[in-house]
C-alpha cells in the first residue's frame, strides 16, 4: 500500500533440485523476468547435472501461453513442452510468485475471495485460460503458503495434482518486502515429493510513473 505499481521485475535464485524422490539434488541458478500489466515471464536456468553435464533451461509464460525448453549443454533440444496442460501450470506459477511483485495482485485478470482470517483463493482469468490457489497469510499479513491444483506430469502422462509452496525469510528489496525462501512441493497418494527448493539473491524493480 502507498508503493507505486511494479511494471516489471528482474531477479536472481539459487536453488536445488531433483527429478524424482530416488534422486540426487541438482545445484541450480537461474535468473527471471516478469511482466505485470499483461502478465508474463521468462525463466532462464542452468543446471548442474554432475561435475561435466551442464544444462540449460527456459520456462515461459507469454500470451496465456507456457512452454519449457530444456537443452542440454545449450545445444540441442530434449524438451520441449507445451500445451493446454502447460497453459494452466504456467499461470499457476505466475499466479504463486507474484508473491515477489505484489502490487500485481490488485490487476484486473485476478479476483479474489476471503476464505477465513488468514487465507484467500485468488482465481486468474487470462486468454481464456482459468486456474486458482490459495494464498496463507500469518498473523503480520505476510504470505506463509501457495497451495492450487496444478497440471503435472506423471509417469508419462499430465493429471492435476496439488502444489504446495510454503515460503519464508522475509527481505526488503528497493523497498518491497517480499519472502526469499521456499520449497515446492508436489503432495501426492503415494506421500510428498519435495523436488524445488529455492533462495532470492537479487531483485531489480521497474516502477509505474
Amino acid at each position: 500500500m502507498g508503493k507505486r505499481k511494479i511494471t516489471s521485475v528482474r531477479l536472481k535464485q539459487k536453488a536445488e533440485m531433483r527429478l524424482e524422490k530416488d534422486k540426487n539434488w541438482m545445484k541450480v541458478n537461474a535468473e527471471q523476468y516478469f511482466k505485470t500489466k499483461e502478465p508474463g515471464f521468462i525463466w532462464k536456468v542452468n543446471i548442474n547435472m554432475a561435475p561435466l553435464i551442464h544444462i540449460s533451461g527456459r520456462d515461459k509464460y507469454e500470451n496465456g501461453k507456457g512452454n519449457m525448453l530444456i537443452k542440454p549443454f545449450s545445444l540441442f533440444t530434449i524438451a520441449d513442452s507445451k500445451g493446454k496442460e502447460v497453459d494452466q501450470g504456467s499461470l499457476l506459477r505466475y499466479l504463486a510468485e507474484m508473491m515477489w511483485f505484489p502490487s500485481a495482485a490488485i490487476n484486473d485478470y485476478l479476483m479474489w475471495e476471503k476464505i477465513d482470517k488468514y487465507s484467500s483463493k485468488a482465481t486468474m482469468n487470462y486468454k481464456d485460460v482459468i486456474a486458482e490457489g490459495i494464498f496463507t497469510f500469518n498473523n503480520k499479513g505476510e504470505v506463509i503458503n501457495f497451495q492450487a491444483e496444478r497440471y503435472g506430469e506423471f509417469d508419462g502422462e499430465y493429471r492435476l495434482e496439488t502444489w504446495s509452496i510454503p515460503v519464508r525469510d522475509y527481505k526488503k528489496f528497493e523497498g518491497i518486502k517480499i519472502p526469499t525462501k521456499g520449497n515446492v512441493t508436489w503432495k501426492l497418494d503415494d506421500g510428498d515429493f519435495n523436488w524445488f527448493n529455492f533462495e532470492i539473491t537479487e531483485v531489480e524493480y521497474n516502477l509505474s510513473s
